[in-house]
């Protein structure tokens, strides 16, 4: 079935695109944007509606009723949102918003990138839009500071880079969340784990065991965060550290404390080792770093051997062998000069569980990894997998096809589980394939949880 080009936002086309356009134009033109933010909406909403059949009278030409709402909608977007982008937000299938200058946008649903027919009118209109994001988690974006880590107000992350650094005109990309926050459960229906894994990953997160979560770009390592998030005991004070505020951790206790960048002057730069080492002051019970990148590593590794058991965080790495040398890497960037053994000791006390996750060809995201440290041997970290994904080819759609496997070890840290009252039955990690939304065990081999005894400490 065809579909006619949406032209409503400046681009000239059929079906009287220049008229939609110009009318557009004229009618913000019209508008004191000042005045008109302190206006209830439906007010101004009415009064625009009156301006574009005013203006519609001057051009002698008719739009319909859906294409004068249209243009309301659009002006009003202007006023209190993001522009265009509002259209594009309204969706809850796209999960990210790639923007190359302001006639060129780029949207993923469903995993696959498609271009939008969503347009901005020109360069200084998406800059009003980026500096809107800006302003509004007290940040500025111009020649002087030309790129910005900022989130919107339902938590997306935004990065922008504006010209001349970008050659094209300015670049923003945005990566969504959805509204209905994911769970476990949820990642297991959707086949990105098993129950298996699922139940290990509960325990794990309950019985306090140190957990660096791994992944590249988009593969869901912020999400997986956000559900392991919510088997943290009740009672429990959890505080956070990022760039920009993304976590939704799904509970009460909380204390989220975010970076600040430098301003014209240089001053006044907040970095995420600062705040680590502020944290540790604020009695936490468990730190949550939402990505390690540089010095704070080393921050994060000692409050994890100094009494802060069961904190979490992600970074950037392509396995979970490959996790291990890039921590060495950015405990190096604190620049203490600490020798590479030394570095490693305090990575295999301090850190129990490596999970990894990959965005795979086709756009499923699935755990592909969860690995155990288990010591050290000569000045080698070892490490064993616990449970992993094998990939057996692509299907006829072009996505990923593969099963998850247990690797028939018994993990060291069962002992530290069942001492914390989480028991996991031994069938859980016998060798084998693993079936999503399937249990291998029987209904009796569940988690059983050892309830103190009362009167117990």
């Amino acid at each position: 079935m065809s579909q006619t080009p949406n032209t409503s936002n400046g681009e000239p086309g059929a079906g009287g695109g220049d008229l939609r356009s110009r009318i557009h134009r004229r009618l913000l033109e019209s508008i004191d944007l000042n005045q008109a933010r302190e206006l209830p909406q439906e007010q101004l909403r009415k009064e625009c509606a009156g301006k574009v059949e005013a203006l519609l009278k001057g051009e002698g030409k008719p739009l319909s009723a859906t294409e004068k709402e249209r243009l309301v909608t659009q002006v009003m977007d202007d006023i209190f949102g993001l522009g265009p982008l509002e259209d594009i937000l309204r969706d809850p299938d796209i999960s990210d918003i790639l923007i190359n200058g302001p006639h060129q946008i780029y949207v993923e649903k469903k995993g696959r990138l498609i271009l939008s027919d969503v347009t901005f009118r020109d360069n200084e209109h998406l800059l009003t839009v980026i500096q809107r994001i800006a302003s509004g988690v007290g940040r500025r974006v111009d020649e002087s500071t030309p790129m910005l880590d900022a989130r919107l107000a339902d938590g997306s992350r935004v990065n922008a880079i504006i010209s001349p650094l970008a050659l094209d005109g300015h670049s923003v990309s945005i990566r969504r969340f959805g509204n209905i926050p994911f769970t476990l459960e949820k990642l297991m229906e959707v086949g990105a784990m098993t129950p298996e894994m699922m139940k290990f990953l509960r325990a794990a997160v309950a019985g306090r065991l140190n957990i660096i979560i791994s992944g590249g770009t988009g593969s869901g390592k912020t999400t997986l965060l956000n559900c392991l998030s919510r088997c943290i005991p009740e009672g429990e004070r959890v505080l956070t550290i990022e760039d920009a505020a993304e976590l939704r951790l799904q509970r009460e206790h909380v204390v989220r404390l975010e970076t600040r960048p430098a301003n014209v002057e240089g001053k006044g730069l907040i970095t995420q080792r600062d705040l680590v080492k502020n944290a540790l002051r604020m009695r936490p019970d468990r730190v949550v770093i939402g990505e390690l990148r540089g010095g704070e590593a080393l921050d994060m590794l000692q409050a994890m051997n100094t009494g802060h058991d069961g904190s979490m965080t992600t970074l950037h790495s392509n396995g979970t062998r490959d996790t291990i040398r890039r921590l060495e890497s950015m405990v190096s960037m604190a620049g203490l000069d600490f020798p590479i053994s030394t570095i490693r000791q305090q990575i295999s006390s301090a850190v129990q569980l490596l999970v990894h996750a990959d965005r795979l060809t086709g756009g499923r995201r699935k755990v592909t990894a969860i690995s155990e440290i288990t010591g050290m041997e000569s000045d080698v970290v070892l490490l064993q997998d616990i449970f992993r994904f094998v990939q057996t080819g692509i299907d006829s759609d072009g996505n990923a096809e593969g099963y998850h496997e247990s690797c028939g070890v018994r993990p060291k840290v069962l002992e530290h589980l069942r001492a914390e009252g989480h028991e996991l039955p031994d069938e859980l990690f016998h060798k084998g394939k693993l079936e999503a939304g399937k249990p291998r065990t029987s209904a009796t081999a569940q988690i059983r949880m050892v309830k103190p005894k009362k009167g117990a400490a």
